[in-house]
């Protein structure tokens, strides 16, 4: 993941807000992914691996400090969170793990974050729930794996972003152009 990446213009840029997870947190994450049995899929790297809050798809650049700011008041806001590693779920082109939120503390954000960017007129709320999940391998064909989730014990995200989508012939790069701590809860459980 690059940091504080500026876009200049009033290019469309495609953008999503996520959490962002401690490095020890994505170490043991790719540990994880790498003793996956070999298969017709994609790991997602390290630097790509977050908790989505809001997809908001191409947008003007120039709403990018009205969306910084709208992340920075619903970060405020928020109260520690805390996740905890459930089960792994395909869908038809992803793998995933799927947490548990201790609290709501995430879907509390997730819903205020929603909300103000739904006001600020940049988002389209979804069907369905938010539902804590970290993609981790992509494929065109489900290769049904079913390992049990990583070890991570209780996680605590570190920070919350605004990310660039690039798309590139060999995937998506996701690039922060602004990051904003959260609660100073850690890793506490592993």
């Amino acid at each position: 993941m690059n940091r504080a990446a500026s876009v200049e213009g009033d290019v469309r840029i495609r953008l999503f807000c996520a959490l962002t997870l401690p490095g020890d947190v994505l170490d043991r994450l790719v540990e994880w992914q790498a003793a996956l049995p070999a298969g017709d899929f994609r790991l997602v790297p390290r630097e790509n691996l977050h908790i989505t809050l809001a997809f908001l798809g191409s947008r003007p650049s120039s709403e990018l400090d009205a969306i910084r700011g709208e992340l920075e008041a619903a970060a405020r806001g928020s109260g520690g969170i805390v996740l905890h590693p459930r089960r792994y779920r395909e869908t038809r082109s992803v793998g995933m793990v799927v947490f548990d939120d201790e609290g709501n503390a995430g879907g509390a954000l997730a819903a205020d974050l929603q909300e103000r960017l739904e006001r600020l007129g940049v988002y389209e709320p979804e069907r369905r729930p938010w539902l804590p999940h970290l993609t981790v391998v992509r494929f065109r064909r489900q290769p049904r794996l079913d390992p049990p989730p990583p070890e991570l014990g209780a996680v605590s995200p570190s920070e919350a972003a605004v990310y660039h989508s690039v798309l590139r012939p060999t995937g998506a790069q996701y690039v922060v152009v602004h990051a904003v701590g959260l609660n100073p809860l850690r890793n506490v459980g592993g």
